[in-house]
């Protein structure tokens, strides 16, 4: 089954409590889109970039099977960049530096070769582009999943609510949840969302896990305990491809297959926060996944006597 990515590729410069780092790749399309191709070996990604970003990163993107005929290099022109500081806690950030260099033109051109894409991962960017990448594809994909974030909802909520309507699965965190319905109770909030269109809403709660709504149904996810969180940046863009790229794989769309996609895509954000950047979803192999996904089942196995 083939999976079309859509977001920004893009450089990073972070400093968290355990470190800091210069200029780093990073951008949810390249989280995304290294996560996903560890299930599915058809991810066809459309970003944008500046003559500034290494081909040898393009290299790494060839040699996980992904497809980067539509990601465009603008000659003469620069990689979008976020720099950014993370408080004690891991959870929260200060922005330090946003450039939107090629970013803030991209024009998203879907190559003839991706016009038969199965999935479509809309990476977190302005719900116009958003739209423009839906319209731009003659067949609808069999499920569109939609990440986005509060900055839109505070700066062009009609234009992310006309996305809405038009994708299978949102996934957003709490805060963003309560900000988008208005509602604290996680449980009503959910109510509401879905009620905008999409069939299946995802709650992603950081170090508490993950809900799944939808088909009148819900799934509580945990989350893995770790020593160390070096670097949360990019683990949301890691959950929605490794999430996405599942799905795409066994091919199936139902809420119990959803379920375990989401066990899936929270093994791979586990990995991607353990290093700073996309640096360890770059070499693991599927046995690392295996044992990090029994370590999700154990979690929450039990049995009542």
């Amino acid at each position: 089954m083939s999976l079309l990515v859509i977001g920004s590729v893009a450089f990073d410069a972070i400093e968290t409590p355990f470190g800091k780092t210069d200029k780093i790749v990073g951008g949810a399309a390249t989280y995304a889109s290294l996560a996903a191709s560890y299930f599915c070996d058809q991810v066809k990604i459309v970003g944008v970039v500046g003559d500034d970003f290494p081909q040898s990163e393009i290299d790494t993107f060839n040699q996980h099977h992904i497809d980067t005929e539509g990601l465009q290099v603008k000659i003469g022109e620069k990689s979008f960049f976020w720099s950014g500081k993370y408080h004690n806690d891991m959870n929260s950030r200060d922005t330090l530096v946003t450039e939107l260099n090629v970013l803030g033109t991209f024009d998203p051109i879907i190559p003839e070769s991706y016009q038969d894409s199965e999935f479509l991962l809309l990476g977190n960017l302005s719900p116009q582009v958003q739209q423009t990448v839906i319209q731009r594809l003659r067949t609808r994909p069999r499920m569109i999943v939609l990440d986005t974030m509060n900055f839109w909802m505070d700066v062009a909520l009609d234009e992310l609510l006309e996305t809405i309507k038009k994708v299978d699965v949102l996934t957003i965190n709490d805060a963003e949840a309560r900000q988008l319905s208005g509602q604290y109770s996680l449980a009503k909030a959910a109510q509401h969302i879905l009620a905008l269109g999409p069939k299946y809403l995802i709650i992603k709660k950081g170090e508490h896990g993950a809900l799944l709504f939808g088909d009148g149904k819900i799934f509580s996810a945990p989350a893995l305990p770790l020593e160390e969180v070096f670097d949360p940046t990019g683990a949301g863009d890691t959950f929605a491809g490794g999430f996405i790229g599942y799905i795409a794989k066994i091919g199936t769309i139902n809420f119990n297959n959803l379920k375990n996609a989401i066990i899936y895509g929270s093994a791979l954000a586990s990995f991607c926060v353990e290093k700073f950047g996309p640096e360890k979803l770059k070499h693991l192999t599927q046995k690392e996944i295996a044992d990090r996904v029994q370590q999700f089942v154990s979690l929450s196995k039990f049995e009542i006597l």
